[in-house]
C-alpha cells in the first residue's frame, strides 16, 4: 500500500519562503511522477509541479515558475517543493500524489500533461498560509 505524507506546511508573510516535503512509502514501480497539487478555498484543485523518479525531469505551472523548484531525494523517498517569493494567491492546502508511469515512456522527460493527469494514491495535504 503505498502512503504520502506532507509536511512543512506553516504561516509566512508575502514575499517569503517555505518548504514542503512529501515523504513516500510503499512505491514498488520501477518509473513514476510525483505531482504537487494544490486547492485554495472554493477553488478547484490545481497541478503546480511533477518531477519523474528515472531521470529527475520536472514541470511548473506558469504561476509558479520561477518561484517554486521541485527536488527529490531518491535515499530517503521524499519529495520536496520549495517555494519563494510567496504571494497571498499561494494560500492553499498542499498535496503530493504518485502515479505510475508506463515502460514505454521511460526514456521519455516528464511533460505538462503530469499536471492534469489522474494520480492514483494523494496524501492528505499541509496548509500553506501567506499573510501579513
Amino acid at each position: 500500500q503505498v502512503q504520502l505524507v506532507e509536511s512543512g506546511g506553516g504561516l509566512v508573510q508575502p514575499g517569503g519562503s517555505l518548504r514542503v516535503s512529501c515523504a513516500a512509502i510503499g512505491i514498488t514501480w520501477d518509473y513514476y511522477i510525483i505531482g504537487w497539487f494544490r486547492q485554495a478555498p472554493g477553488k478547484g484543485r490545481e497541478g503546480i509541479s511533477c518531477i519523474y523518479n528515472s531521470d529527475g525531469s520536472t514541470v511548473y505551472t506558469d504561476s509558479v515558475k520561477g518561484r517554486f523548484t521541485i527536488s527529490r531525494d531518491g535515499t530517503k523517498n521524499t519529495v520536496y517543493l520549495h517555494m519563494t517569493k510567496l504571494e497571498v494567491e499561494d494560500t492553499a492546502t498542499y498535496y503530493c500524489a504518485v502515479r505510475p508511469r508506463m515502460a514505454l515512456h521511460r526514456l521519455n522527460r516528464v511533460n505538462d500533461r503530469c499536471l492534469s493527469q489522474k494520480y492514483d494514491y494523494f496524501g492528505p495535504g499541509t496548509q500553506v498560509t501567506v499573510s501579513a
